[in-house]
């Protein structure tokens, strides 16, 4: 038989191809896949790119999805210096001319006159009158006009042309006028960074506990069972708040905290699958090889139990997604204004009896697609994994 044909029926191969024909799977797969890449690379494609898509424009707050503006641009007096590409790509960069919206403007060769935008037709109008030069500082260079120009038509032209943008909110603006698009793009970010780190502590806690358990037996087993026990006995919520507590408030916190609360499943399966393996002929080889015990363990024993560890990581990703979004939503978790699902919900949980429900409900959605998606991915990984198949 070839190489290729031995690869066709290696255990690796045969799960592959049943992940592959699992269709809620895969395409939970790439549901995944897509957020992960948008959460990566999210000041690419949000339209405000400033740090944390922060950018509070009030005059604009609460509108309504496909809402359209032009806004006023004027340079900053003292524009931030120039971000480097891997810092932008991990902070944005923040704006260095400031926004107004307005419904017109009135524009001659000296100065420009702002007509505010106003949601609601009233004869308060509002404006503001702006000098040109702090608008296109020393203006076109020819002309014997003021500031170069020779004409309002021509001061008109050049100012509407360099000095407005047009921009449609996709998903309208929240209560402080931000882009609720780009903050739901960019609040993806803790959710599954959260869940990575998460679940990478918990392996690291549970695989080692639940090893030394499973090899040992004795009374290092009984103190290990016993403290499975304890931990697993208290609510899961209430002790990653309790954590919380104790570390303070803050991302770094929230990624200890869930953490630290995960690993008690991943110790209990690890324990299990070593204590029914442990006597096999291949441990024993080892053992009369003079291998070292944590030799035998980490590179005999968990290489053979990887599959079920594989499966719980999955729903424990789903779970700390979920964590997450608690204590955010509890005002423990992520601090404002760093956008997170969960503190979004709860910074707009009050429009839900008005006319804004969105502003909660898509961030939830959000939560529970994901959630979903790594459920379905830690189903399809089960029955793929699954040697009795």
């Amino acid at each position: 038989m070839d190489n290729k044909a031995k690869n066709a029926q290696s255990p690796k191969a045969l799960a592959w191809k049943r992940f592959r024909s699992n269709k809620l799977g895969m395409l939970s797969c790439f549901y995944v896949i897509v957020w992960a890449l948008l959460a990566i690379f999210a000041y690419l494609v949000i339209p405000d790119k400033t740090p944390n898509a922060n950018r509070q424009l009030l005059e604009i707050s609460t509108k309504k999805p496909g809402f359209e503006v032009d806004m006023l641009m004027i340079p900053k007096e003292n524009p931030p210096a120039k971000t480097p590409f891997f810092t932008f790509l991990l902070q944005g960069r923040p704006d260095d001319c400031t926004y107004l919206p307005f419904d017109s403007l009135l524009i001659n060769m000296e100065s420009t006159t702002v007509y505010l935008y106003q949601s609601e037709i009233s004869s308060n109008v509002r404006t503001e009158i702006i000098e040109n030069k702090e608008l296109i500082g020393v203006g076109p260079s020819t002309g014997s006009g003021a500031l170069g120009f020779t004409s309002d038509g021509e001061a008109d032209a050049y100012i509407r042309s360099h000095c407005v943008k047009h921009r449609k909110f996709l998903l309208g603006t929240d209560q402080f006028g931000r882009d609720f698009l780009s903050r739901l793009i960019l609040g993806s970010r803790i959710s599954l960074t959260v869940g990575f780190i998460a679940v990478l502590l918990s392996l690291v806690i549970g695989i080692i506990v639940g090893s030394l358990g499973g090899f040992f037996r004795g009374k290092v087993d009984d103190a290990v069972v016993w403290f499975i026990n304890v931990v697993w006995s208290i609510p899961t919520l209430l002790l990653v708040i309790a954590i919380t507590f104790a570390l303070g408030k803050g991302i770094a916190q929230v990624f200890i905290a869930v953490g630290l609360t995960m690993w008690v499943e991943v110790a209990r399966i690890v324990r299990g699958q070593i204590l029914s393996i442990r006597e096999t002929t291949f441990v024993e080889a080892g053992r009369a090889l003079g291998f070292r015990d944590l030799r035998i363990i980490f590179k005999h024993i968990l290489p053979n139990i990887l599959n079920p560890i594989i499966v719980v990581s999955a729903a424990n990703f789903a779970s700390a997604i979920l964590l997450e979004a608690g204590l955010s939503f509890l005002g423990i978790g992520v601090q404002p204004p760093m956008p997170s699902w969960g503190s979004m919900i709860k910074e707009n949980y009050a429009f839900i009896i008005l006319d804004a429900a969105y502003l909660a409900i898509l961030p939830g959605i959000a939560i529970m697609l994901l959630v979903l998606a790594f459920m379905l991915i830690g189903n399809a990984l089960r029955e793929a994994l699954d040697v009795k198949n």
